[in-house]
């Protein structure tokens, strides 16, 4: 592959995740370390990135694309997760979820299941839950989150959703983030869901990420979670054709591949 096209093929990881790391560029171009540092060199130079350790940062990253698109890419290996994540809980307990595609299709799961409260900012897994008819009797408590709302958004934010997170104590917070690493743990894109999510995890005895297996060694600009806060993680087998996933194995008390 000449230069150029690797070139292109890392600006548009960069332009997904924020962050790219050298193990990523030499799985996903099938080069040899060399190569990839020669790379990682040539787009510092070109002024496309910014080097970091074990990587690349984007100097201009843009954000996760939306919601909605986020919930075809990958829908399989999210309805996976989904599936195994709720077999994790049992009834009486309360937890949080904040807005993500994978946590999303986690609250259709969670449908068939019964005696659970269950808080979330996302206003599509609140839909999820409460969809019923008029009447009907909900099997699970919902709970969603004051906030503000911007055009568009399928999510509460800003300070009184953090505030109101601080009034709830749950058993479990389940949450997707853009990225988990061995060393940074669990990160987001934008301030304000990290804000959100690091809420649910120090209002939560436990917390578990739901990450598909392209989220893995991945760090995107906001962490909210380190290492040793997370309990576990559920991953698809997909995991297992990626480097970083060994160092997460190791340092994380439970993995649960679905």
């Amino acid at each position: 592959m000449l230069q150029e096209s690797r070139l292109h093929r890392i600006r548009a990881l960069l332009a997904t995740l924020g962050h790219v790391s050298t193990e990523r560029i030499i799985k996903e171009l099938g080069v040899s370390r060399e190569t990839a540092r020669r790379d990682i060199i040539e787009l510092e130079a070109l002024g496309a990135a910014r080097r970091v350790h074990g990587g690349l940062m984007s100097l201009t990253a843009e954000p996760e694309p939306p919601l909605m698109v986020r919930s075809e890419v990958r829908a399989r290996e999210k309805r996976a997760i989904a599936r195994a994540a709720a077999r994790l809980l049992t009834p009486g307990q309360t937890l949080f979820i904040d807005a993500g595609s994978t946590t999303t299709m986690l609250a259709e799961e969670l449908r068939t299941m019964s005696g659970l409260t269950i808080i979330t900012n996302s206003l599509q897994a609140a839909l999820k839950l409460s969809a019923a008819e008029e009447g009907e009797q909900l099997n699970n408590s919902i709970i969603l989150l004051g906030g503000a709302m911007l055009a568009g958004a399928q999510e509460t934010r800003g300070e009184l959703t953090v505030a109101e997170i601080y009034r709830y104590r749950a058993d479990v917070a389940m949450l997707s983030p853009t990225g988990v690493d061995s060393k940074n743990g669990a990160s987001s894109f934008h301030p304000y869901e990290a804000a959100i999510a690091r809420a649910m995890v120090h209002q939560a005895a436990r917390s578990i990420l739901l990450a598909d297996h392209s989220k893995l060694g991945v760090s995107s600009r906001m962490q909210y979670a380190r290492p040793e806060q997370i309990a576990l993680l559920v991953t698809d087998s997909g995991a297992a054709g990626v480097q970083a996933f060994a160092s997460l194995e190791t340092v994380l008390p439970q993995v649960v591949v679905a």
